[in-house]
């Protein structure tokens, strides 16, 4: 089954400390309105705790909302735990305050989607959608 025939799941999750939840919140929100699944994993996440959801969500794409500014290492810490599962199919983007000097070091270590704040939903969207076709 191709993905033209089902629904793109998304696992919107908040890893480490941030409590800042308002905008992954709005965010899936426009992703479930523009036809998507969404699991949202709820605050103070770990990471293996996102990547246990996203096993058994069996997602499609991983959406981290990161606030904290560490979105770096935690990018690179969860990119490394899904080659060690074997489950580095599943697509990752991240979301939330990232200065756009990170975005380029994000994209080559294999984040496929960069959302700032304020990106608008529509760019969102689309971009997740074309991951997957």
């Amino acid at each position: 089954m191709n993905m033209a025939d089902r629904k793109i799941r998304i696992l919107v999750a908040k890893p480490g400390l941030d409590g800042h939840d308002r905008g992954a919140k709005i965010v899936a929100l426009a992703l479930r309105d523009a036809g998507m699944e969404v699991v949202y994993s709820g605050l103070h996440q770990t990471l293996e705790q996102i990547l246990q959801t996203a096993i058994q969500e069996a997602v499609d794409v991983i959406g981290l909302s990161i606030m904290s500014g560490a979105h770096i290492p935690i990018c690179q810490q969860l990119l490394e735990m899904m080659k060690e599962q074997g489950i580095e199919d599943i697509r990752v983007v991240v979301g939330g305050v990232i200065p756009s000097r990170d975005v380029p070091e994000l994209k080559e270590m294999g984040i496929q989607g960069v959302f700032p704040g304020g990106t608008p939903f529509d760019e969102i969207t689309k971009s997740i959608t074309s991951l997957l076709m």
